[in-house]
C-alpha cells in the first residue's frame, strides 16, 4: 500500500539521502516530510497550544502549577494528542494495508510498504521530540523517560533500513493505554483522586495497559524475535547482521522490561488512591 499522506518534496528527499546513505536507512528520505513536521507539530502543541488552551479549560488549577507541573503537564497534553492520533493512524493501516497483511515471515522481517513507513515515519517525529523534551527537562521526567525516548526512536528509525517496518506498526499499539493514563493523571491534579471517575478509568487504563503491552506486545515481540533469528540462521541473499539483531532486541527488551516495571507501579498508585481517605489525602502538590 502506497503512502496515502502526500508526495515527498524532492528538495527534501534530496536533503535527507546523504544522511539516509550514511545510516544506511533506504527509506528515510521518503518519509522526511512526515518525521520533521510531526516533530515542529508537537514542539508547537507543547510551546503554544497546552499553555494556552489549558489555562482556559483549567484557570483555577493550571496558572498556579509550579514550574515543574507545569511541564510535565504539557508534556501530558502532547501524549493525549499524539496517542490518539497514532493510535487511530496504525489500526487503519493494520486493517487496510493488505499487502502487509499478506507478508510471509522474510516480508515481516525486511519488507517495508508506504503505508507502514508512514506510520513511522508520525510515531519517529514524535519520539524526536520526546527525546529533546525529556532531555531538557530530565529533572521532571526522570532519567527512565530519557531511556525511554532514546530506546523508542532507535526502533521507529531502524524501520526505514527496512528492518521489521511490519512490527514496527504493530508495536505502535503500545499507545491504546495512553490517554487512559493521561486523563488519570490529570484527574489528580484537578483534585478528583479517588473520584468515580477516575475509578472507571483507572479500570480502564490497568486493562489496555495490561492488553496492549504486556499481552499484545509480549506476543508481537515473540514472533519478532523468532522472524529474526529464523533470519540470522538463513544465509541467502538478506542476511541479518549480528549488531543489527542485538541492537533492536536490546532495545525492545529495555522497553518490555519498563513497561512490566510501569504496570506494577502503576498497580500500586491505584490501590493508594482507593484504600480510602487518610489525613492530607486531598491535598496536591502544585
Amino acid at each position: 500500500m502506497r503512502d496515502p499522506f502526500f508526495t515527498p518534496p524532492g528538495l527534501l528527499v534530496n536533503a535527507a539521502t546523504p544522511i539516509a546513505k550514511s545510516l544506511a536507512l533506504k527509506s528515510l528520505p521518503y518519509h522526511a516530510h512526515e518525521i520533521l513536521p510531526a516533530f515542529c507539530f508537537y514542539q508547537f502543541i507543547n510551546r503554544v497550544v497546552s499553555p494556552y488552551v489549558s489555562a482556559r479549560l483549567a484557570p483555577k488549577t493550571y496558572p498556579h502549577l509550579s514550574r515543574k507541573t507545569k511541564v510535565d503537564w504539557n508534556v501530558h497534553f502532547v501524549s493525549m494528542v499524539q496517542s490518539c492520533f497514532i493510535n487511530a493512524l496504525a489500526l487503519w493501516v493494520i486493517y487496510a494495508d493488505k499487502e502487509r497483511r499478506n507478508m510471509d515471515w522474510k516480508e515481516r522481517v525486511w519488507g517495508y510498504t508506504g503505508a507502514g513507513g508512514m506510520v513511522q515515519g508520525f510515531a519517529a517525529g514524535y519520539f524526536a521530540w520526546d527525546l529533546l523534551a525529556s532531555a531538557e527537562d530530565v529533572d521532571v521526567h526522570g532519567w527512565g523517560a530519557l531511556f525511554h525516548a532514546a530506546s523508542a526512536l532507535i526502533v521507529s528509525m531502524m524501520g526505514f533500513r527496512p528492518f521489521v517496518n511490519y512490527y514496527g506498526v504493530n508495536l505502535v499499539l503500545y499507545e491504546l493505554s495512553t490517554p487512559f493514563l493521561n486523563i488519570h493523571w490529570w484527574l489528580d491534579k484537578l483534585g478528583m483522586t479517588g473520584s468515580t471517575l477516575q475509578l472507571v478509568n483507572a479500570i480502564a487504563l490497568l486493562t489496555t495497559f495490561a492488553g496492549s503491552r504486556l499481552v499484545w506486545g509480549t506476543y508481537q515481540n515473540y514472533s519478532m524475535y523468532k522472524d529474526i533469528w529464523r533470519a540470522v540462521q538463513s544465509p541467502g541473499e538478506l542476511p541479518v547482521p549480528s549488531w543489527l539483531a542485538l541492537a533492536y532486541l536490546a532495545s525492545t527488551t529495555f522497553l518490555s522490561g519498563l513497561n512490566l516495571y510501569w504496570f506494577g507501579k502503576m498497580i500500586q498508585a491505584v490501590a493508594k488512591r482507593f484504600q480510602g481517605p487518610k489525613e492530607g489525602n486531598d491535598k496536591k502538590t502544585r
